[in-house]
């Protein structure tokens, strides 16, 4: 049965009233808005979890719907011989049907639009996790950043990202960590670096440029682990200051990180104090547009998966 939200609603992003009623309400909003972070009702009923889980175990296997036509420039794609290190793999979207079948779900696209303010969301980049029960291993240790570094081509500041666990994610697991409100900051100092990975920078700089940031804003470090239940997930603000502690469980922490972008994000020239521009890996993938762009909005990288029945605005 589909809501009576709108009788002009697209019928490929309806809701049921069930799913309706798990939508942020205005309260939950103004926490967003306040804090940076919030955490869900349970979205995904536990099969949907659980197919996550065994899709995700093929993919890890070799099996692909399709693969990638070009390799871009800074890929997280691993693979076994990489060994029993945290595992990063973009473009799950693309390359898993299965994975892309439960994370296009509209009503996760819904939430996020509530959340953003936004009338249309599409997927920006989706990122396969797997912090292995591995103890002392460095690479499960995720330093403080925020998303819009690695996104400085992209015009929106509405930008978010939701973590989706595959199982109860604590702190014993290294479950993400947010840092309250710092959505809300004003950067000082910003160096060219801050648009690299941060796999590619050292974890004590980026600890440096966190202390930096919150004493410039006279602000307190209040860094809160979320707690997510299965079939939960939360979401964070692409401003928002996160990372993640080491999985001191004994298994593995498994998730995708599911990067979004509301209807009216485009890319733009980013210049870095050397002359050359940044740059993000969607750049030598999508189509472009008649001025010669990256297009952001390409269907096949880049899928509409929440439209309400107003356009969206565009810049």
């Amino acid at each position: 049965m589909t809501t009576a939200q709108d009788s002009a609603q697209d019928p490929r992003f309806a809701l049921t009233d069930a799913e309706a009623a798990l939508l942020p309400d205005d309260d939950d909003v103004a926490f967003y808005a306040r804090h940076g972070w919030y955490l869900t009702k349970k979205l995904l009923a536990d099969e949907e979890v659980d197919e996550l889980v065994a899709a995700s175990e093929r993919y890890y296997a070799g099996e692909r719907s399709r693969t990638l036509p070009v390799r871009p420039p800074r890929l997280a794609a691993w693979q076994p011989s990489d060994g029993p290190v945290q595992r990063h793999n973009d473009y799950v979207h693309v390359e898993s049907d299965p994975l892309a079948r439960i994370l296009r779900k509209p009503l996760i696209g819904a939430v996020a639009a509530r959340l953003a303010g936004a009338d249309e969301i599409r997927v920006f980049q989706s990122t396969l996790i797997l912090k292995p029960a591995v103890s002392g291993e460095p690479s499960n240790i995720v330093p403080w950043h925020f998303d819009k570094h690695y996104w400085s081509t992209s015009t929106s500041e509405r930008m978010l990202t939701a973590f989706i666990p595959f199982h109860d994610c604590d702190e014993e697991m290294g479950t993400l960590t947010v840092v309250d409100r710092s959505h809300l900051w004003k950067e000082t100092g910003r160096e060219d670096s801050m648009t690299k990975h941060f796999a590619e920078r050292d974890k004590s700089d980026l600890e440096r440029v966190l202390a930096e940031n919150a004493a410039y804003n006279g602000a307190e470090i209040r860094k809160v682990p979320l707690v997510i239940p299965k079939g939960h997930m939360s979401f964070h603000h692409c401003l928002t200051y996160h990372g993640s502690g080491p999985n001191r469980s004994d298994r593995p922490r498994r998730a995708v990180s599911f990067h979004l972008q509301d209807g009216g994000n485009e890319y733009r020239r980013f210049p870095l104090s050397d002359g050359s521009e940044a740059a993000y890996n969607h750049d030598v993938l999508v189509r472009r547009l008649p001025d010669g762009r990256p297009d952001y909005a390409d269907p096949a990288y880049c899928p509409v998966i929440w439209r309400a029945d107003r356009p969206a605005r565009r810049g």
